[in-house]
């Protein structure tokens, strides 16, 4: 895992597989982030290839904690296997998919 820091987003960059052995990589590293300030977290799971329900629960308790004091969450979605895994438990309804990095870091206009 990879994470950087850039005009108040944390971008968090993952690989291999995430799973009930893995999964606590990433819950120390978004328990890291200072949710407490609104931080805006971006998670590239774009070279993730495999993901079990494990780490689909620790996406939605980090979209929980940074919607709960004023942030936001976003994840970098290109693998085929992680995406419909995503999108059947129906994370893609709640926390925005974005295809690319660039994408995902790029703001957000006005009421949208």
């Amino acid at each position: 895992m990879v994470r950087t820091d850039a005009d108040g987003i944390t971008v968090l960059g993952l690989d291999g597989e995430i799973d009930h052995q893995s999964v606590g990589g990433l819950t120390r590293a978004l328990a890291a982030v200072d949710a407490s300030a609104g931080h805006r977290v971006v998670i590239d799971l774009s070279r993730v290839t495999f993901m079990d329900s494990s780490g689909v629960n620790a996406l939605i308790a980090a979209f929980q904690a940074a919607e709960a004091a004023g942030g936001w969450v976003r994840l970098v979605v290109v693998r085929g296997a992680v995406l419909r895994t995503l999108q059947l438990v129906g994370l893609d309804t709640v926390v925005p998919f974005h295809s690319t990095l660039e994408e995902a870091l790029a703001p957000t206009r006005p009421n949208a």
